[in-house]
């Protein structure tokens, strides 16, 4: 497994205090800071990228898009964002960059209502709470059905997919966070493995597959070893974001990394068991004592806390892996 982090596009603390713990790998967003040319334009991802390698870090995964709002709700001007997301995928790959985390979710992004729920020790951690959108009026997208959103999906596909082949750059598609339809009266489609299954099949390609957010099917109540094995063994499981939460899709809180829902352990032993090499990062931690939570989610401590704790649990499942097998008969 690429022990990775999600950094910023330009050098900051957390760059140094990564490469002390060992990190070799970057995620990163889009170089949005670019004046003179679009973020999603060749040279500024080769700059960005060799930023990263220059300080010792591999890009591995974009986790960004370009604006995509007409290609999820199927409004005019789809075709224009899909022809910058092909040019896109076209220079991720002239630039190396093997990896794009993408998701389709309408309207908002990743959906909270609360940034600011107290967990172990006073953090503070991000939740959601449906009843608290039971009133809530609609966005002025209006009606957004799950049909619609599979249709546009589906057209969306057809338009990239040969464009990511071309280019041997990996799809990797996000779950729907929180996996809860409709929210505001926009559906979210990609709400369970069976969904995602269901989207990757759509348009079949090597270069079509997920990003395992742990977190989010979780919440949806996947069994997470079950999960990995699956798309593990369809060689569909390109990006991982490891972390956890406790509840359900309609009332959930993320956790420190070894507080919540999953046996973290087995579900690490399990990516060692299918042999998963690709990039992992944590993804949603805790703000901790000291931080002013202006990034929630994304603040330092907790992150650090993660690293630390997802190292221990590979160097134990990795063990693990090598460990002789007693079998009925007592040999070995």
């Amino acid at each position: 497994m690429q022990l990775a982090e999600f950094f910023s596009s330009q050098p900051s603390r957390l760059w140094h205090l990564a490469k002390q713990m060992n990190v070799n790998y970057a995620v990163g967003g889009l170089p949005w800071e670019e004046k003179s040319e679009k973020p999603w334009d060749l040279m500024p991802l080769i700059r960005m990228k060799q930023r990263y390698a220059d300080f010792g870090l591999s890009l591995s995964v974009i986790e960004s898009m370009p604006p995509s709002n007409n290609i999820k709700l199927g409004t005019p001007g789809r075709d224009e964002e899909i022809e910058i997301f092909q040019q896109f995928l076209v220079n991720m790959g002239a630039a190396g960059i093997p990896v794009l985390c993408y998701n389709f979710m309408a309207q908002f992004n990743w959906f909270r209502t609360s940034t600011t729920t107290r967990t172990r020790g006073g953090a503070l951690v991000s939740s959601y709470d449906h009843s608290l959108m039971a009133d809530a009026p609609l966005t002025e997208a209006g009606i957004v059905t799950e049909e619609q959103l599979w249709e546009n999906l589906h057209y969306f596909l057809e338009k990239i997919v040969p464009v990511a082949e071309s280019a041997r750059v990996k799809l990797a598609l996000h779950p729907d966070d929180p996996p809860i339809s409709p929210i505001r009266g926009v559906s979210r489609i990609l709400t369970s493995a069976a969904a995602l299954q269901r989207a990757i099949d759509l348009v079949p390609s090597a270069y079509s597959g997920i990003t395992m957010c742990q977190g989010t099917l979780a919440t949806a109540g996947e069994d997470i070893p079950a999960v990995i094995r699956r798309f593990a063994s369809q060689k569909k499981l390109f990006f991982v974001h490891f972390r956890d939460v406790k509840g359900t899709p309609e009332k959930f809180e993320e956790t420190f990394h070894d507080d919540g829902k999953t046996d973290m352990l087995e579900a690490m032993k399990t990516y060692y068991e299918v042999g998963y090499d690709g990039p992992a990062r944590p993804d949603h931690v805790p703000t901790m004592e000291g931080e002013d939570n202006a990034n929630p989610g994304y603040e330092l401590l907790g992150r650090l806390y993660g690293v630390g704790y997802i190292i221990g649990l590979m160097e134990a499942a990795g063990k693990m892996s090598r460990a002789p097998v007693t079998l009925l008969d007592g040999k070995s």
